[in-house]
């Protein structure tokens, strides 16, 4: 991994119609957005979900490539017709499409010549400059290109491969966060909650989460930021809250 910087942050786009169908459930946004968070302190500011259309895929890679620090995207990296993100990658970046060198050697070892069929050879074609992210499972590795990292949208081969995309990241700081559960309702601290964010709106984000647990409706406060310091004053005046109002914390 590079080195720190202050704040990175990362986009996800999900490309494929299985996901809009709800014929597939995504499982991916929430692994890959706790893995940036935990190992990399790198934050995830925004999510879209979008069908196999080259207009969209590419309108999407360059909006999102210019917006954030880096894009990760999942599907449509495989073997058949409808696999299209790397071709509309290419074509986002203009960039030269075709088959990248050493992705092909690894797919023509895996699989053997007489396997090594055309399906299974359009999974090593990308923009040829890219960079790949290799893949423990199956083979067919992702790639990275420019500041967008494409990977397979199967989440068990996704998992096995994130850890490979961290020598390409530039490590951001620690996101420190902290949870305090809460029997009560937010309106009730709704107030006092938002004078608590907007002193500390530079340094720490305050999240409420409603919950329902136990028979009895609560709270569930977040709070986050790469100040340690910060975030212990701001969690010192949420205790303050709390004792003040006779609120009972809910330890779980």
């Amino acid at each position: 991994m590079k080195k720190k910087t202050k704040k990175v942050n990362a986009a996800i786009l999900i490309i494929g119609n299985e996901i809009l169908s709800g014929r597939t459930q995504d499982k991916n946004v929430s692994f890959i957005s706790k893995w940036l968070n935990s190992n990399c302190g790198i934050s995830v500011s925004e999510v879209r979900i979008i069908p196999d259309v080259e207009k969209e895929i590419i309108n999407n890679i360059k909006l999102l490539s210019k917006k954030f620090n880096y894009v990760f995207t999942t599907g449509g990296i495989g073997p058949t017709h409808d696999d299209i993100t790397a071709q509309s990658l290419a074509k986002a970046f203009k960039l030269k499409y075709g088959f990248h060198k050493e992705a092909y050697k690894i797919l023509e070892s895996y699989y053997g010549k007489k396997k090594f069929n055309d399906g299974r050879k359009k999974m090593a074609k990308m923009p040829i400059s890219s960079k790949l992210i290799y893949n423990p499972s199956s083979a067919a590795p992702g790639f990275m290109t420019k500041n967008v990292f494409s990977l397979p949208g199967v989440p068990s081969i996704l998992n096995s491969m994130i850890e490979n995309c961290k020598r390409y990241l530039v490590k951001g700081l620690k996101v420190h966060s902290k949870t305090i559960n809460l029997f009560t309702v937010e309106s009730n601290i709704s107030k006092e909650l938002g004078n608590i964010q907007k002193k500390y709106n530079k340094f720490v984000e305050i999240g409420s989460y409603p919950f329902f647990r136990l028979g009895k409706i609560g709270v569930s406060v977040v709070t986050r930021s790469t100040y340690k310091l910060k975030l212990g004053q701001v969690n010192k005046e949420l205790l303050n809250l709390v004792k003040s109002k006779k609120i009972k914390i809910l330890k779980i």
